[in-house]
């Protein structure tokens, strides 16, 4: 599973990147600002839009756009909304960390930054990305079952309940009002096949001659 940090800090990425990567995450990211991370994201509709994150360490402070902003900002698009955002802070007011879960974060790291809680924590925040991902496909795979299984009823339910047919010629009325052959209307309606023959009775009135000696 793939890890961005985001922080203006170059000592603070690469210290946060080898703790991870010793842990055995392979896929950590660094950006230097939260526009370095739109990108990253695909925010900008730049290349980086087929990147898959499944977890964002972010700083707070931050120049230009700071770590909260940032935070609202990845959690108004849609298809980022599910990513855990962890907010990493040397602030420790209720009112910053308030900000910080008003905005979609769903846990911080203060700093000084102790590994053991990085490593916790991301482990936490990657096992609900797991979950979520899982019940997302879940779902999505019901879905598609369920339609299957509506065009199927839809499809045995067409050569079901009334169907308005000729007394005389015996042909059907469709749903648009035209008269067709029964064949020609159970063909339209189902996969079924036909073999053409002749039954006895309709034998003896076609060709008589060949039942006058029976």
């Amino acid at each position: 599973m793939s890890i961005l940090i985001v922080d203006d800090s170059v000592d603070n990425c690469f210290l946060f990147k080898y703790i991870l990567e010793n842990a055995g995450y392979t896929e950590v990211l660094t950006a230097g600002s939260a526009h370095d991370a739109f990108k990253i994201l695909g925010m900008d509709n730049s290349l980086g839009a087929d990147t898959d994150i499944d977890l964002i360490l972010m700083d707070i402070t931050m120049p230009e756009v700071d770590g909260i902003e940032a935070c609202r900002r990845i959690k108004s698009v849609e298809r980022l909304r599910d990513i855990p955002i962890i907010m990493v802070t040397a602030k420790t007011e209720e009112s910053d960390l308030e900000a910080a879960f008003s905005v979609g974060a769903m846990d911080y790291i203060i700093k000084p930054l102790r590994s053991i809680e990085l490593l916790v924590r991301s482990r936490s925040a990657l096992n609900l990305k797991k979950e979520i991902d899982r019940r997302k496909n879940r779902e999505q795979e019901l879905l598609n079952l369920n339609k299957e299984l509506k065009d199927s009823i839809e499809t045995i339910k067409t050569l079901r309940g009334l169907i308005p047919i000729c007394a005389s010629c015996k042909k059907i009325r469709d749903d648009k009002g035209y008269w067709n052959q029964i064949e020609t209307y159970i063909q339209k309606h189902s996969e079924a096949e036909f073999s053409h023959g002749i039954c006895p009775e309709c034998a003896r009135k076609l060709y008589p001659e060949l039942y006058k000696k029976t």
